[in-house]
């Protein structure tokens, strides 16, 4: 599919998730008090959960990501048409999100705004990285004759960041790192992380929160 059309779809994408919601998040139906205080108050838990991320609490990121990330992951799975590639992209999303989380201002929308915007460039700089990979591909084939050397060499450029990650997840503790990867790459809540391995809930925390400082000191900039 041509990269403007994928880049259109991905945009009603987006209109269509916002249309009748205000930047804010804050309309509901006339008469729906009791809606309009849980959206409030909602927000303002979120909020508070922003303001621990952005001071390296792991719970609170923790907290941010169990709440929201299934609605993330709808819109960017929407976008790029591809679980694959939506879970790659969710992931994306909040390890940005945990490194930026002192850039959110509330005064200019709701968290969930916040991460929606976040989601939304990310899966349209996706749908552009994509097709232009597609689009060299096509030119070099075109004008060349490829061997295996040179689809390695492709798909390794395509996967460095992921190796990345990777590679700073075998800084972890086995223990961290199987924690890590059941909440964050099997999207479990602590308590089902806890449940699966046996342990006390209060464990999962600390392994976690230990093991995401580490990561963060080791992605850096990522």
């Amino acid at each position: 599919m041509h990269a403007t059309v994928v880049l259109d779809e991905a945009r009603r994408a987006f209109v269509t998730h916002n249309e009748g919601i205000s930047p804010a998040e804050d309309l509901c139906p006339v008469g729906s008090a009791d809606a309009a205080a849980v959206r409030a108050t909602d927000n303002a838990e979120l909020r508070d959960a922003m303001v621990r991320v952005a001071r390296g609490d792991a719970e609170a990121f923790a907290e941010l990501y169990d709440r929201t990330s299934a609605r993330v992951h709808g819109l960017v799975l929407r976008v790029l048409r591809d679980p694959g590639y939506a879970e790659e992209t969710t992931q994306e999303v909040f390890l940005q999100a945990w490194n930026t989380a002192s850039n959110f201002d509330p005064s200019r929308g709701s968290v969930m705004s916040w991460l929606m915007t976040l989601a939304h460039r990310r899966a349209v700089d996706r749908v552009r990285s994509e097709q232009a990979g597609t689009d060299r591909q096509a030119l070099y084939e075109s004008t060349s004759v490829s061997g295996p050397f040179d689809h390695v060499t492709e798909e390794v450029t395509r996967r460095l960041e992921h190796q990345s990650v990777l590679a700073c997840l075998d800084t972890l503790t086995a223990t961290q790192r199987e924690s890590v990867a059941m909440a964050y790459y099997d999207g479990r809540t602590y308590r089902e992380v806890a449940a699966h391995l046996g342990v006390a809930l209060s464990t999962v925390k600390t392994r976690i929160r230990d093991g995401l400082t580490r990561l963060r000191g080791c992605l850096g900039g990522l």
